[in-house]
């Protein structure tokens, strides 16, 4: 679709705490030629970066756990999501800041990542596109706690599991989230563990 199928676009900003959510009116033309006036809304956090850590020799991968609101409020009763690590580039390349988020969650200091696709993640509401990454961990590597960065009230539990138990937390609903299950479905599809 050309950029001339859009045309007459106004920009409100409707909030701007956390990251900023706007509305977007604007005329789209339809297939048969008309334009029909639309709205719709636009949540804007950035660009981010997600990795898989994981261990072949020992067929694990490491995780994290940690309370996200937006689950709480939508039917998830303790608001917990296990997840990979993952962060806002705020500005940095994403292998950068990939790496700067695995040693703030998890304690470890990886050199080497390889970046395996990206995506958008709720294209029809949210900016956002995610740059997946896998990478090996090994336990000299190991340089801290992690648990997230002090000033993000991130409050992070990090969890070392068999691979195989965590594609069995994505059967068994203890995995829900989307990046998660996008990377260790590669992960087996591509023999990486």
């Amino acid at each position: 679709m050309s950029k001339s199928k859009i045309r007459n676009i106004n920009k409100d900003i409707l909030s701007d705490n956390w990251y900023t959510l706007y509305k977007f009116t604007y005329e789209y033309q339809k297939e048969d030629g008309s334009w029909e006036k639309q709205i719709r809304e636009s949540y804007d956090r950035g660009n981010g970066a997600a990795i898989l850590l994981y261990n072949k020799d020992r067929g694990t991968v490491i995780l994290t756990k940690q309370f996200r609101m937006p689950t709480y409020v939508n039917g998830n009763p303790s608001g917990m999501m296990i997840e990979v690590c993952a962060g806002v580039l705020d500005g940095a390349k994403p292998e950068d800041c990939i790496k700067k988020e695995v040693e703030e969650e998890t304690g470890y200091r990886i050199d080497h990542v390889q970046k395996v696709f990206e995506s958008y993640m709720s294209p029809g509401a949210v900016t956002e596109i995610l740059h997946f990454f896998i990478g090996e961990y090994r336990e000299h590597m190991k340089i801290g706690d992690g648990g997230g960065a002090e000033d993000e009230t991130e409050n992070i539990e990090v969890l070392e599991v068999l691979f195989d138990t965590a594609l069995n937390m994505i059967t068994n609903g203890e995995i829900k989230d989307a990046k998660t299950i996008m990377l260790l479905q590669y992960a087996r599809l591509n023999n990486i563990i």
